[in-house]
């Protein structure tokens, strides 16, 4: 079938489902295949759900004309995504970056819907599937729309760009993660700039942390001298310049808008490191001629979730909750962080970063070396890389997360400021109860 055939349909039935366990009714089921499932099978099970219809690509499956047959399901979802994409006429905000993206997608969505009917992905739909579900999910009725691009590989955000096809966008910033799939850290640029490329190639606007050297160097090999700036920088150039006021433990700040007033702004965010993100936020909102009363709003009216520069307080302890990834970068950054926090007694807990091939050993003891400089009354590294490398140095290592809980229950931390950083697979969230 044709994607134009495809999209009258769709315009009939606009929900799309690809597991039959959250079957919408009336939807588009699309049979997607992974690594060990072929939902081809499923299509029937779809139908008896409520699905419209089946989008499938293996003919044996087809017993009705409810089951639409192509070529590649993924293909076919990805070309949908696209040919909606094009009927859209409002700005698409596009963002990748090694570091932070969810948080400041979730803050540009916020000041947006302010004054706007935003869309913005849902959780970390971000990749080959679910930034085309993001776009056949923006609706007539939007306004706008701000779509998150992560990439473990190169050419990922050339092809998710020719989904989104974004007008205008950032970079958050670039660091040392996903370095196997990448190449090493000058693959990481190279994948990042690909959507430097798209709006340079595009005619888009360019949003960029002008106190950022790297981002700043990949512009200029680009040549792309003009940017809406924002920055901690007093960059006169910038459009939007801001000053951290506070941060025990949450980011207090100031920012103001080339030639505008001072405004002040309290978060529910905690880390120096989202001043970025906030900005970000600032900026966008700024350019698209929001008001400071509406971005304020936007600003404090966000609450970190998911398990990303999130406050707990126990009845004890205060915890850092930032487990929901980790890469070297963002594992310095939280470090530095809590190493500035006005906090009596700190304790530092990091489990193993993920995905980082041959560099792993060196990334992890180099980690290990920043948090024992850092004042810290106890520091607890969690995993086989970090246990690896445990030779030489003062603090506790424990080889599983199972092993850690042992310690910290006979050796429980009090009246502490508590971080806990690792990537997902560590199962961080299990230690939380302890404290």
């Amino acid at each position: 079938m044709e994607t134009s055939q495809l999209y009258r349909i769709y315009l009939q039935h606009p929900q799309i489902s690809t597991d039959t366990r959250k079957i919408l009714p009336s939807s588009l089921f699309f049979a997607l295949k992974g690594d060990k499932f072929d939902a081809n099978a499923f299509a029937e099970q779809a139908i008896a759900a409520g699905a419209a219809y089946a989008i499938i690509d293996d003919a044996k499956y087809r017993v009705s004309e409810q089951y639409i047959l192509v070529d590649d399901v993924l293909g076919k979802l990805q070309d949908l995504a696209r040919y909606h994409r094009k009927q859209l006429t409002i700005p698409v905000i596009g963002l990748t970056g090694t570091n932070g993206k969810t948080t400041t997608k979730e803050l540009i969505n916020a000041v947006l819907s302010q004054r706007y009917k935003t869309y913005a992905t849902q959780g970390n739909l971000n990749n080959h599937i679910g930034v085309p579900l993001s776009i056949l999910s923006v609706t007539a009725d939007h306004q706008m729309a701000v779509i998150e691009m992560g990439a473990n590989h190169q050419k990922e955000i050339e092809m998710l760009c020719t989904i989104s096809q974004p007008t205008h966008g950032l970079i958050t910033n670039v660091g040392k993660a996903h370095l196997e799939g990448f190449g090493g850290p000058e693959g990481v640029k190279i994948a990042k700039g690909e959507l430097y490329d798209y709006l340079q190639k595009t005619g888009g606007v360019i949003f960029a942390n002008t106190g950022n050297e790297i981002l700043a160097g990949m512009r200029n090999i680009r040549g792309i001298d003009e940017v809406i700036g924002y920055g901690t920088n007093d960059n006169q150039e910038n459009f939007i310049n801001g000053k951290l006021i506070s941060n025990t433990p949450y980011v207090v700040l100031q920012w103001q808008k080339q030639g505008g007033e001072v405004s002040e702004v309290a978060t529910n965010l905690t880390g120096a490191y989202n001043m970025e993100n906030i900005l970000t936020a600032v900026c966008i909102g700024s350019f698209f001629d929001m008001t400071d009363a509406e971005i304020n709003a936007g600003i404090s009216g966000y609450t970190p979730g998911n398990n990303r520069s999130q406050i707990t307080k126990t009845a004890t302890n205060v915890l850092i909750c930032d487990y929901y990834n980790a890469n070297p970068s963002s594992m310095a950054l939280a470090i530095e962080n809590i190493a500035t926090m006005d906090a009596a007694n700190k304790v530092m807990i990091l489990g193993d970063m993920f995905e980082l091939g041959d560099d792993a050993p060196a990334e992890h003891r180099s980690i290990i070396e920043k948090a024992i400089s850092a004042p810290a009354s106890r520091r607890l590294f969690i995993g086989k890389a970090f246990y690896d490398q445990k030779d030489g140095f003062d603090a506790e290592f424990f080889s599983t997360t199972e092993e850690a809980i042992n310690t910290l229950k006979d050796q429980p931390v009090t009246n502490a400021t508590v971080l806990l950083k690792g990537s997902r697979g560590m199962a961080l969230e299990r230690l939380v109860e302890l404290f």
